[in-house]
């Protein structure tokens, strides 16, 4: 009787823990890659809310009326800012005029995991700005 040949079983060990290394570094480069983006569609996002509350309705903060943005100027003014970053998104205005809410979409293009079909994984951002005005003195002072 001849004895069992073992001859290239490590070459087969050596080339399933590669690919199975190879996964695990592009789940983690591509996962890390992922949450940039993500922090930066987060930045932009809230600029783009900063930008938008800086319109604010002349006719009623003049007259001290009130602080609220021109619903118009204000989602102008966020949209402007999201096309000069090179994303787009959504700007809404709340019923009181007060807050400024703006989400933007785009996508993280993988590195690693593009090898297996993920071409790109898509990305979300959120701001928010919420007007405040002046300062009030304690009572008494």
């Amino acid at each position: 009787m001849r004895a069992c040949d073992d001859r290239g079983g490590i070459a087969i060990y050596c080339a399933i823990i590669t690919v199975a290394l190879l996964a695990v570094i592009g789940v983690v480069v591509d996962g890390g890659g992922k949450l940039r983006a993500t922090e930066r569609a987060d930045a932009i996002a809230m600029e783009a809310a900063r930008a938008g509350g800086q319109a604010i309705d002349p006719g009623q903060a003049i007259p001290g009326n009130a602080v609220v943005v021109d619903p118009a100027g204000a989602r102008a003014a966020a949209t402007a800012y999201l096309n000069k970053a090179g994303v787009t998104g959504s700007v809404t205005v709340s019923g009181d005029g007060k807050t400024l809410t703006v989400r933007v979409d785009t996508t993280y293009a993988t590195r690693f995991l593009s090898v297996v079909g993920v071409g790109s994984m898509p990305v979300t951002g959120h701001g928010q700005a919420t007007l405040i005005h002046g300062v009030v003195a304690p009572e008494g002072a």
